[in-house]
């Protein structure tokens, strides 16, 4: 979110708008934001419901379900339905049509898009 958060003026002068989504609630996202000086909006997909629909998801193991719980990441406290589903990652640049330019998506969390590759999207959509 960081590495966005430093293109944010690069993206906006391409006359693209940044948005993530979260499936935290809207307090936890609200959060996220500002503990993270974000300047763009993070939306809340509650019940990841978008995720689900974009098979972009995954339930996170019993094995690994106290780890997280022991280190203070409590899924079903920040997403509030009692659940342990986590979204896949993914980066996604859609035209004012409608139409997926780029999609970039890994399950490892530790892979983002670039910032540098979504300004290059962003640019070869201006012609």
């Amino acid at each position: 979110m960081q590495a966005y958060q430093q293109h944010l003026d690069e993206i906006a002068a391409l006359g693209a708008t940044l948005v993530a989504v979260s499936p935290q609630t809207p307090d936890n996202s609200l959060s996220m934001t500002e503990k993270g000086a974000l300047g763009f909006p993070v939306l809340s997909d509650e019940g990841n419901r978008v995720a689900r629909d974009y098979r972009l998801h995954f339930t996170l193991s019993e094995v690994l379900q106290p780890i997280y719980a022991k280190i203070g990441i409590d899924l079903p406290v920040f997403n509030g339905d009692g659940s342990w589903p986590l979204p896949v990652p993914g980066t996604f640049v859609i035209g004012t049509d409608g139409i997926v330019r780029s999609a970039f998506v890994d399950a490892d969390y530790t892979h983002r898009l670039e910032p540098s590759a979504i300004l290059d999207v962003l640019r070869g959509m201006l012609g």
